[in-house]
């Protein structure tokens, strides 16, 4: 999210005033995908504060949230096309775009640019709610930020920010202390690849994360902004630290991350992206790990399950198995790394949605054996009452996740619709299908890989 605060400064940096909140959500410009909405408040002190000197022109604290909306418009419901060719099919594209001016709301404004596009979003009442709770939620932190300087003082608040950052660079620097050089090249079901290689500087107690040889960018919606690219590298190497640290850009500081232009880590526009944000970031993080020998792969997707028609607009992400370690095994039916995220209780799913949850529960053996074994996947059915489009953009439905030192792969997932008559119709990795009324959508997660050759496996 710290890319979109430096876009809006890059952009409007000399004309922020008080009460101003702008929003954004361009891909190329510091977002994820379109339906990740991200809205910036400049933060200003005044007088009343007790500042020892006047309050500058220009804000001295940015206050940010991102919501994920059910739909930001394109050519399928939820705004997650399995088949997108260009990020103009995923929906409504949004770049620094004026929200609240001298504190009133832009409705008439943000309705025009939310229903004026080629492919609209689907329930304007839906996104204007959502913005103005995203709207509050910033004023709650501009409020807390206040009150913090009016507390400790702008000076301490401002030399503990700086502190915070500190300590999080020097954790990062004593992870790399022990670390050591490795690459690592992932395939994806498409057949692209992601190739890193990390270098260790033990002088400078730093690291060059290098993604040198990953695949062009590609046709389909697998690109992956460069912001989302180094979010999963801030993200792997905060999981390293042990220390209670937040998570701050002081991790990246140590680190030099290069990202080719024009691969599918760093796409031009008008390039497809929707996927790259939920499903090429797992395979990034994954990499990164598997470079650096601490775990094999996750479920490596986020199974990203979307439906709906003109009135409804669903979407979600579903568990499956973790990776297992040195010295830990995998954990089954958990949501890893780039989606950590909570499904949706199945009791409120059927009440605001005309489906029935058939079945959710452990996919049995999916994890890769090893002295430390992956993580079990799970099965989901989701049982239609009406018709509606249904979307699956998922991962891992023809390469396997990786086992690292020896452990097995974890198990390919399964995408398929169990029709009424019978007929089952088996999907790919991604895809749309019409669900007609008693269809049942099946997804069979993947399981993570395991770790280390399991003696019991090996011949005697």
């Amino acid at each position: 999210m710290s890319e979109s605060v430096r876009s809006l400064i890059d952009a409007h940096g000399d004309t922020l005033k008080p009460g101003d909140v702008y929003i954004l959500n361009n891909p190329y410009n510091g977002g994820t995908h379109l339906p990740d909405v991200t809205l910036v408040t400049p933060v200003f002190l005044n007088s009343s504060l007790g500042l020892k000197e006047p309050s500058p022109l220009s804000p001295l604290f940015f206050v940010a949230s991102r919501g994920h909306h059910a739909d930001i418009g394109g050519i399928t419901p939820g705004s997650m096309p399995p088949n997108s060719t260009s990020v103009k099919e995923e929906g409504v594209l949004i770049d620094n775009f004026l929200l609240v001016e001298n504190g009133k709301f832009r409705e008439n404004e943000i309705t025009q640019l939310l229903l004026g596009g080629q492919y609209p979003v689907r329930n304007l009442t839906q996104n204007i709610a959502d913005l103005q709770a995203q709207i509050a939620a910033n004023e709650k932190g501009v409020q807390e930020l206040r009150q913090m300087v009016a507390h400790y003082g702008l000076e301490t608040v401002q030399a503990y920010m700086g502190y915070v950052q500190d300590n999080a660079e020097e954790s990062v620097r004593r992870v790399i202390d022990v670390l050591t050089d490795g690459s690592f090249s992932y395939e994806l079901d498409g057949g692209a690849k992601i190739q890193v290689t990390i270098t260790i500087d033990r002088d400078n107690r730093s690291a060059k994360i290098d993604f040198t040889g990953t695949s062009a960018q590609l046709d389909s919606n697998f690109n992956a902004p460069s912001a989302v690219c180094k979010a999963a590298v801030l993200y792997v190497f905060r999981t390293l630290v042990d220390d209670d640290i937040p998570l701050n850009a002081g991790c990246l500081k140590p680190l030099e991350v290069i990202i080719p232009e024009g691969s599918m880590l760093n796409p031009l526009y008008p390039a497809a992206v929707v996927a790259g944000n939920v499903e090429t970031s797992q395979a990034i993080t994954d990499a990164l790990y598997g470079a650096l020998g601490v775990m094999a792969a996750s479920q490596s997707t986020m199974n990203n399950f979307t439906f709906g028609n003109e009135r409804y607009q669903y979407y979600e992400t579903i568990c499956g198995g973790s990776g297992a370690g040195v010295d830990f095994d995998g954990t089954d039916a958990v949501h890893t790394h780039m989606t950590n995220s909570r499904l949706t209780d199945p009791e409120v799913l059927e009440w605001r949605f005309p489906v029935l949850l058939d079945r959710f529960g452990i996919r049995p053996d999916s994890g890769g054996k090893g002295v430390h074994c992956g993580g079990n996947g799970v099965i989901r059915k989701i049982r239609f009452l009406e018709p509606m489009t249904a979307g699956i953009l998922s991962g891992r439905r023809v390469v396997k996740p990786f086992g690292l030192n020896g452990g097995e792969a974890g198990a390919l997932g399964k995408n398929y619709v169990e029709r009424k008559d019978g007929t089952v119709e088996e999907l790919g990795s991604t895809g749309v299908v019409e669900m007609n009324t008693g269809d049942v959508f099946v997804i069979e997660t993947p399981g993570g890989g395991g770790y280390g050759l399991d003696s019991g496996d090996s011949e005697s």
